[in-house]
């Protein structure tokens, strides 16, 4: 017999309680059905969430209106702004901090790692739901040599400083990559990192990341490859799409295209069973004349079309059948940073909190994957069988 006990009960709502009455009714070989088909639930999709603008809402108010309005559940930050760690507590949203670039050769001191965490991790758990502290940003693109070098270093100590809290099993660290790190992509099954790098630094990065199951994490960016000529293939649309004869596979996007490519090299150095997170993906809804596809209608068919392609389970064609962890870029329009008119244009909302451009991310009244509500159906779920087989 379970027991439920008051102390050990989840908290309702009135409308909460309300709905396990009425599931208690419901005959057990429809509640199975019915539990089928609640998880399979709309996935949610992870954001960058910068913070390069004058006129950005304050944290607290972006933390609730993520939860409250659209199906975004995992969120990327820059640093470890502890205004924005308070401001997300209690929402079960997955956040993903990142130690800056030039703190990268500190974390290789353990004291040093231990420090941070306690100062950035520490005071936010376990209200705050932090995932992944990422080491750096596109480090391998820097040519700086001292980051480069103590990379891979300072993701193990950081590792081992998480492990001396017993925190190794909650949060995981990872570093994100440009597809610079490729030395070749086309065709995606010739994919190859950079020499020197693959050997000295991404092959004990990947063997790293295995024994520690975290993710390589890459931020393809396709609108940066478009052209009036391919301009269908990277935005999804309906094209002719690319053949690969090594392999006989069809893309008909650019985003699979570019994926197994990084799925290829890793292959080469034997780790391709380590999972591949999209850290970074976005199109510009505006920027200079002279670019391709800098217009509301290309930024909503690739953000919409991404969406639904990377929760879809389809995969890629050398990966099929599973979806990608994907944050786009970004939250925001941000009005200070530097670079083209297209650089200040890649958010999903103008500051005011409303969408630059239709794109599927609003909730709707359509629930998203959280603990509680799945917590919520199985008691429902036992609740029923209980009191049938009482009756």
């Amino acid at each position: 017999m379970i027991l439920l006990h008051r102390h050990n009960f989840p908290q309702f709502t009135t409308m909460e309680k309300m709905a396990i009455i009425c599931f208690a009714s419901i005959p057990n070989g429809i509640l199975v059905l019915l539990a089928l088909t609640i998880f399979q639930e709309v996935q949610g999709i992870g954001v960058n969430y910068g913070t390069l603008g004058n006129n950005l809402p304050p944290p607290s108010q972006v933390a609730k209106f993520l939860l409250h309005s659209t199906t975004i559940n995992q969120v990327r930050i820059f640093d470890a702004n502890p205004e924005i760690l308070h401001a997300f507590a209690n929402t079960g949203i997955e956040i993903t901090i990142t130690i800056p670039n030039d703190q990268i050769p500190n974390i290789t001191n353990l004291t040093l790692a231990q420090q941070w965490i306690k100062t950035n991790v520490q005071p936010f758990i376990p209200s705050t739901n932090i995932i992944r502290i990422l080491v750096g940003n596109e480090v391998l693109s820097t040519a700086n040599k001292l980051l480069i070098s103590t990379l891979v270093p300072a993701m193990q100590t950081l590792h081992i400083a998480l492990m001396t809290s017993s925190l190794d099993n909650l949060i995981k660290v990872s570093t994100p990559h440009s597809l610079g790190i490729l030395s070749n992509s086309s065709p995606p099954s010739s994919g190859r990192f950079r020499q020197g790098y693959d050997t000295h630094i991404l092959k004990p990065m990947l063997r790293f990341l295995k024994d520690a199951n975290s993710p390589f994490m890459v931020n393809p960016y396709p609108f940066f490859a478009c052209s009036s000529s391919n301009l269908d293939y990277v935005l999804f649309r309906a094209n002719s799409g690319f053949f690969d004869d090594n392999t006989k596979l069809l893309y008909t996007n650019m985003f699979d295209a570019q994926l197994d490519a990084v799925y290829s090299a890793m292959k080469i150095l034997g780790f391709e069973d380590v999972e591949i997170v999209i850290s970074e993906t976005g199109w510009p809804s505006m920027g200079d004349s002279t670019q391709i596809g800098t217009d509301t209608k290309s930024a909503s068919d690739y953000n919409g079309n991404l969406i639904r392609h990377v929760t879809s389970g389809v995969g890629t064609p050398l990966m099929p059948n599973r979806t990608f962890d994907t944050y786009i870029f970004a939250l925001f329009d941000e009005n200070l940073k530097f670079g083209p008119l297209c650089e200040r244009n890649f958010g999903l909302f103008h500051p005011n909190m409303t969408l630059v451009y239709d794109v599927p991310i609003m909730r709707n009244n359509v629930v998203v994957t959280n603990n509680h509500s799945k917590a919520l159906l199985l008691i429902m779920i036992a609740l029923s069988f209980l009191i049938g087989s009482w009756a």
